[in-house]
């Protein structure tokens, strides 16, 4: 079933969704829209030219910041310290170049304008983050950025300019999330490239379960930064 999103800030029950996992369309995507839509296991995917939609995909992909793995080829890269890696450095950038890197089967991107403009908002408001990779030149090469409510951090888009730039942020990402007692990061659909790290599928009920006990737990907002003492050796 397809629901009209209505002006006032609520969304129809995600179980609704069509079998695609399509919800909704319409509404805003202000931060109020947009973090109720986190906290209830929704999030908006479209392109340019298109209304605003919401979806709520079964099965879920999701990775537990405990079960993350790493392959060896990128632990020997990440010990390497070709890159260094910060938090919340250039979120504009990291979603800039989400948008306009070209990606393999892809005539465009889902990243729009609108999009852009609502995660800044949200990361001006604290909620949305940024991992950057820079190389020794001093030039921004992979990153990505998602967003967090409560002790749920969910990933929305990465890019790379450089060799497992955008897998060496990830693995810090996570890393941190786990020691910040943040325990699971919400990787929407399936990829390969995702399950090679240790994401699965779970059913999207099991999914919203975990979601309702996560988002209204104290999480860490503001402006994130690495622990002063975090060290990634992949």
């Amino acid at each position: 079933m397809l629901f009209r999103i209505p002006e006032p800030h609520v969304f129809p029950d995600p179980s609704l969704s069509e079998p695609s996992g399509l919800l909704g369309v319409g509404g805003d995507l202000s931060p109020e829209r947009l973090l109720l839509a986190y906290r209830s296991g929704i999030f908006p995917w479209y392109s340019e030219g298109q209304p605003i939609l919401w979806w709520s995909p079964d099965p879920r992909m999701v990775l537990s910041t405990e079960a993350l793995r790493v392959p060896r080829s990128l632990g020997k890269r990440i010990r390497q310290q070709r890159y260094r890696v910060t938090m919340d450095q250039a979120f504009g950038q990291v979603i800039r170049h989400c948008k306009s890197t070209p990606r393999p089967g892809q005539d465009g991107t889902w990243l729009t304008t609108e999009m852009v403009a609502g995660y800044e908002a949200l990361h001006a408001a604290g909620h949305a983050h940024s991992v950057e990779a820079w190389n020794h030149d001093g030039e921004l090469v992979g990153g990505l950025y998602g967003v967090s409510v409560g002790r749920l951090y969910c990933g929305e888009s990465m890019f790379a300019h450089a060799p497992d730039a955008s897998k060496v942020a990830f693995v810090h990402l996570v890393r941190q999330l786990h020691r910040w007692d943040l325990p699971l990061v919400d990787c929407q659909v399936y990829t390969d490239h995702l399950a090679r790290f240790g994401a699965v599928e779970v059913p999207r009920s099991t999914y919203l379960d975990r979601v309702a006990s996560l988002v209204v737990q104290k999480g860490r907002s503001g402006r994130w930064c690495f622990d002063e003492d975090f060290q990634c050796t992949g």
